[in-house]
């Protein structure tokens, strides 16, 4: 009789930890972060460290891991609106779509939205705009991912506890520029707008929704995202921050439970760019975000669910190019983003009247990517960096190269170039691919995530950890 009743007790007990829901979840999103940008920033870091294989971060060693599908409703390859909704609804769309079926017109929620009607607090975190494709398919319903004023005032309208990005794109309506704008409906429907992570914390206590944007200095200077890690200058805003932010902000009312949504948009910019030192440094700082979540789930591990995967792969990211060998670590001295290099190229112009020299140059280019001190380079990479300052920066003006959100000087694209190159990486296209995206889980429900599985099956998953019911 004992034995048969320490049995029951067993079978009961596992039945409960089983049935255990995820009162908390965390759900990151690394935008166009594929499998080789993952192992890519293992490898570097293990070339840092010097030593041969990986030196994993903290999310991919999570207990549960597998890859998802991410074709859109429309296309074998998709764009982040599309990309984000099946992330976020479990449903295929059209390209560009938000939040949308493909027939463009009919609505449907999200994951935030069913964790929101089972009572819990919501949270939706970028580094890039508030109303960006990725953030806005948690809480927009648009045809096209360009409607950003449209996708700011659906903010409103679902009314989640707390929003954080750079700031908001097309705070002004372009077709009606007198009415109401994106800042001023924050106050009349209950928010309250921080800038900066310091601003926040004097902020926080007395607000009863939030949104949190950089200072209004840093959005001057670039509101479209806040800076890259490679870029980051002292006391800028960071992921973690934000990250931090929403969990303090999140957990007011420990009863309720809530869910997050972070999202490290930059990855992305950086692969449409082609700049592997610069995905390396974002890569690194989204597993610092992931490292405060982490810090939660470490005092909450049975209530507690963190998942992390990509909306998409962007920019064919190739680790080899046929040596059988990589020059990773060749990296370290690559010091600014190509957008950041450009940056410094405009300032030495504005500083010369357009009468930049070649010695000048060179001298930046010794700096910030370590060239000919650090980093040897052929007669021929030299030769191609001098003639591509001859016919754009010699007493000339500038004639940019266009990527997906960066125009920038021609010799900054070449430096880049040349130290991927002698890094032994590759890129495809600058544009997003098919290729699998990494899932990495813990916590309750985390064994959910096995197997190879669709985009859409992902928030469907959640919600069944967390006991959400779709509507």
């Amino acid at each position: 009789m004992r034995k048969l009743s320490s049995l029951l007790f067993l079978l009961v007990l596992s039945v409960c930890i089983y049935a255990q829901q995820a009162k908390y979840v965390f759900y990151f999103i690394g935008d166009g972060m594929g499998v080789n940008q993952v192992q890519g920033t293992e490898i570097y870091r293990a070339e840092l460290e010097e030593k041969m294989g990986i030196s994993p971060l903290l999310f991919t060693q999570f207990p549960y891991s597998t890859v998802a599908l991410t074709n859109s409703g429309t296309n074998r390859v998709t764009d982040s609106a599309a990309a984000g909704t099946a992330l976020a609804t479990g449903y295929k769309t059209k390209n560009s779509a938000i939040g949308i079926l493909k027939d463009q017109q009919t609505p449907v929620n999200s994951v935030a939205v069913w964790a929101k009607n089972k009572g819990c607090r919501v949270g939706i975190a970028t580094s890039v705009t508030v109303n960006h494709a990725t953030p806005g398919a948690f809480y927009a319903h648009a045809a096209k991912r360009t409607l950003y004023h449209e996708i700011g005032k659906d903010l409103y309208k679902t009314g989640f506890d707390f929003y954080a990005g750079s700031d908001f794109r097309d705070v002004t309506d372009p077709d009606n520029p007198p009415a109401e704008n994106l800042y001023t409906m924050a106050d009349k429907n209950g928010y309250t707008i921080a800038r900066g992570y310091k601003d926040y914390l004097k902020k926080s206590k007395k607000a009863d929704k939030m949104i949190m944007l950089q200072t209004e200095e840093a959005s001057n200077h670039e509101y479209a995202s806040i800076p890259y890690a490679i870029d980051r200058k002292k006391g800028g805003l960071t992921l973690q921050d934000i990250t931090r932010s929403a969990i303090n902000f999140l957990s007011k009312d420990p009863s309720k439970g809530f869910f997050l949504m972070v999202e490290g948009g930059k990855i992305d910019w950086a692969c449409h760019s082609n700049d592997a030192a610069t995905v390396f440094h974002e890569i690194i700082d989204f597993d610092s975000a992931i490292k405060t979540a982490y810090e939660f789930y470490s005092q909450h591990p049975d209530e507690t669910l963190i998942v992390v995967t990509a909306d998409h792969e962007t920019g064919g990211f190739v680790l080899g190019t046929g040596t059988y060998d990589l020059n990773l670590q060749v990296l370290k001295n690559q010091k600014v983003s190509e957008n950041g290099f450009t940056r410094i190229v405009n300032e030495m112009r504005t500083k010369t009247n357009n009468q930049v020299s070649w010695e000048a140059i060179q001298q930046a280019l010794k700096d910030n990517f370590g060239f000919w001190e650090k980093v040897e380079l052929t007669e021929q990479q030299e030769a191609r960096l001098k003639t591509v300052y001859d016919k754009s920066l010699k007493n000339q003006e500038m004639k940019q190269v266009s990527s997906e959100y960066a125009q920038d000087e021609p010799i900054a694209s070449e430096a880049k170039r040349i130290i991927n190159e002698i890094a032994l990486v590759g890129w495809t296209s600058g544009g997003h691919s098919a290729g699998y995206v990494p899932v990495f889980a813990i916590g309750a429900g985390a064994d959910l995530f096995q197997g190879r599985i669709d985009n859409t099956q992902i928030p469907i998953k959640i919600a069944q950890a967390a006991g959400y019911i779709q509507e």
